[in-house]
């Protein structure tokens, strides 16, 4: 503490140094001092919230909204936006799936929504019933729908949607969305953000996949349902994003008295849609007049709205030319398998090839490396089971058929579209890789000492992994490799590539799938990509009859779906004239969401006999060779092979490689035919032996605890 005199003491110094160098009093300085450290506080302490009279919280929401100056840059993010000044919408997600696909897509969206703290539902359609909950959606509720292309029931709108309580809607698909989109626009609706497709097809994606076209789509959504979401913008009864739903003339003019169409309206609709495809849907949208193409009285279509029908064929067409000059002046391809297929196909014992290829060991590799019996293709051919590699050049296919045992995890497409890997490549890598997995077997307990050390050294390669081999555009080649090292060849094509067919070197073996008899049912049964698939079929088989090699058709009965056509099937067997027809019984692979295949769809033997029985009926020139009752399979063979009562539905092998390296080092002029590689059939796999197609060296055995669900 300072006493009275020191004070006075200290006083009376700071005046004198003060007053002597600035001419200022001291108490002045300390006022001013004060007053500065004030201001300083004052700016630096938090501002309080505003508080808003909630009889004008309406009129004060839609007047706070910042217009966009060029002084806006220099605004604090709080003066710009103040949350607590608007109300923050819930979000309601929709789906409607088949494959899982949009329900992991409103996941995806859920959980990105809740990050930014929206309240948020999501609500299954097949558990939702419109009539009774749609008309409760209010206006405090955007509302978003993730469907399929085919939803497996039926989806009505409530007709009791009142107008007075419109909600806000956001749509994300093909067809069935379209037509959702259209309901609730009907219904008074108010459309958040235009219409927004995605497309399986990687060739027709406009982004390259489904998996990015969400992604684009998801960009587009928090920009313009953002805004929305949190208050700063409210949709009114007519208005949509600043725009009237009715046109600019607010479907005020004339132009619709005599049937036609607003020109306002027609602007609109050229910004309604995000993504253009190219799948059978446009067919669809073709044919139906209700989406966007007038009539007059006499039904007679405006050649304007013909153009309007063509735009987005057109405008496909342009953005495909557009990649194909990119790719063509060094433009960069994507990758067939991405990191989420290959983890997929890797959890599933496949292994992945450079960027489009796969091998894999068959469950009858195994096996027969065990002495437990080889595939059907050991009984009816003389393969060596344990002897064979199954693998593919191509993970992706142009169908995706209900009975697909790979679950859809492979790419689809209907053109080569991605990077492409040598063949030697994928030769040696699918090579190196069999061998791998035959080499974890050394030691595994059962193993036979002879097949294993077989088994290092392939003999075959089934091209029926998954995909569709054919579709590599260097499939030749790949062949050729295979053919080099006296490894035998069994192509399978889904018959969509006539000209691929045409074009194919010699292989031992070429299977045609024909897994239904008329369009309806290939459609149904196959699930084409191809619009043109019904005419491409029918190609693919006429191709098959001028191949000079072993040929053969492939039917997988599906009780209920294909096995009542016996009249269509002999048909077919005309146009490709066939050497060998494999009726299989369907292989039940466990539920999933990509098929609707159930056990009751698996044919017992007994039925397949029966069925192959009529067809053989049907057929003068063929009749029952050989089965494999173990693998729910019978072999019909044509005549000609048959020799003094013998069968010779077996391959001699070492004949066929000496065959096909003649035919290549004379440039493809010494030609062979399929009878000119072929081996007696051994009695045990005739058809009536008591062996049932059982190789009587193997030992079989019978599983009683597990399914046996597997095949080759």
């Amino acid at each position: 503490m300072f006493s009275i005199d020191s004070r006075k003491m200290l006083e009376k110094l700071l005046t004198l140094v003060i007053s002597d160098t600035f001419q200022i009093p001291v108490w002045t300085v300390i006022l001013a001092t004060v007053c500065l450290v004030w201001l300083v506080w004052e700016r630096k302490k938090p501002p309080k919230p505003p508080q808003i009279n909630k009889d004008a919280e309406n009129e004060t929401v839609q007047k706070v909204t910042p217009s966009t100056t060029a002084g806006t840059e220099n605004v604090s993010l709080k003066e710009k936006y103040d949350a607590s000044k608007y109300v923050r919408l819930k979000l309601k997600i929709f789906f409607g799936t088949q494959t899982g696909k949009a329900k992991n897509f409103a996941k995806q969206l859920c959980d990105e929504v809740t990050k930014r703290g929206y309240v948020v539902e999501v609500t299954d359609l097949n558990h939702y019933d419109p009539e009774d909950n749609l008309a409760d959606e209010g206006t405090d509720t955007v509302c978003v729908f993730f469907v399929s292309t085919k939803i497996p029931h039926a989806l009505t709108l409530p007709c009791n949607f009142k107008r007075s309580k419109p909600c806000d809607f956001i749509f994300y698909y093909l067809k069935v969305g379209k037509n959702i989109d259209k309901w609730l626009h009907n219904l008074s609706a108010l459309r958040v953000m235009p219409l927004g497709q995605g497309d399986e097809d990687v060739v027709n994606s406009k982004h390259g996949g489904i998996e990015e076209d969400f992604r684009a789509w998801r960009k587009i959504f928090w920009r313009k349902a953002g805004p929305i979401l949190n208050g700063r913008k409210q949709l009114t009864p007519n208005t949509t994003l600043g725009k009237k739903e009715k046109g600019k003339c607010g479907g005020q003019c004339k132009c619709k008295e005599d049937g036609g169409k607003c020109s306002s309206d027609e602007e609109q609709e050229s910004q309604d849609e995000l993504y253009e495809t190219t799948t059978d849907e446009e067919a669809d949208d073709v044919d139906d007049n209700n989406d966007g193409v007038t009539q007059n009285s006499s039904g007679v279509v405006d050649l304007e709205d013909l153009g309007k029908v063509m735009k987005k064929m057109k405008t496909a067409k342009v953005q495909r030319k557009a990649e194909e000059e990119a790719a063509g002046n060094g433009g960069e391809k994507k990758e067939m398998v991405t990191p989420q297929l290959r983890k997929a196909l890797t959890k599933q014992g496949y292994k992945i090839v450079g960027s489009h290829s796969g091998v894999k060991l068959c469950r009858w590799t195994k096996s027969m490396l065990r002495g437990r019996g080889g595939c059907y293709k050991h009984t009816f051919y003389g393969i060596e089971s344990h002897r064979c590699m199954e693998t593919t050049p191509s993970l992706a296919c142009a169908n995706k058929c209900v009975f697909c045992w790979r679950h859809h995890t492979n790419p689809v497409g209907t053109e080569w579209r991605w990077q492409m890997d040598d063949p030697e490549l994928v030769f040696n890598g699918a090579l190196e890789n069999h061998v791998n997995m035959i080499k974890q077997f050394k030691g595994v307990p059962g193993v036979q000492a002879d097949k294993f050390e077989e088994g290092k050294q392939p003999a075959h390669c089934a091209l029926s992994l998954v995909g569709e081999p054919i579709m590599y555009p260097e499939i030749n080649k790949f062949i050729d490799l295979l053919h080099d090292k006296h490894i035998s060849t069994f192509m399978v094509t889904n018959a969509q590539f006539p000209d691929a067919i045409k074009n194919l070197s010699p292989v031992t073996q070429l299977y045609v799938s024909v897994d239904a008899s008329t369009k309806d049912s290939l459609k149904k049964i196959d699930r084409p990509l191809f619009k043109d698939f019904w005419e491409r079929f029918l190609e693919s088989l006429k191709e098959l009859s001028a191949k000079g090699q072993r040929t053969v058709y492939r039917l997988t009965l599906v009780k209920a779906c294909n096995t009542d056509e016996i009249e269509n099937y002999a048909k077919l067997v005309s146009l490709g004239n066939p050497d060998f027809i494999e009726i299989k019984g369907v292989t039940y692979c466990g539920d999933s969401k990509a098929s609707s295949l159930t056990m009751s769809n698996v044919p017992w033997h007994e039925e397949v006999v029966g069925f192959v029985k009529q067809i053989a009926d049907e057929l003068p020139d063929y009749e029952i060779a050989s089965e494999h009752e173990h693998s729910n399979c019978i072999l019909l063979a044509h005549k000609r092979f048959k020799i003094d009562g013998d069968w010779w539905t077996w391959i001699d092998y070492p004949k066929f490689h000496e065959l096909v390296r003649n035919y290549k080092e004379s440039s493809g002029k010494q030609t062979f035919s399929a009878k000119d590689y072929m081996a007696k059939t051994p009695q045990w796999a005739v058809f009536g032996a008591k062996e049932q197609g059982f190789d009587p060296k193997e030992t079989r055995y019978f599983r009683k605890s597990k399914k046996d669900i597997g095949g080759c």
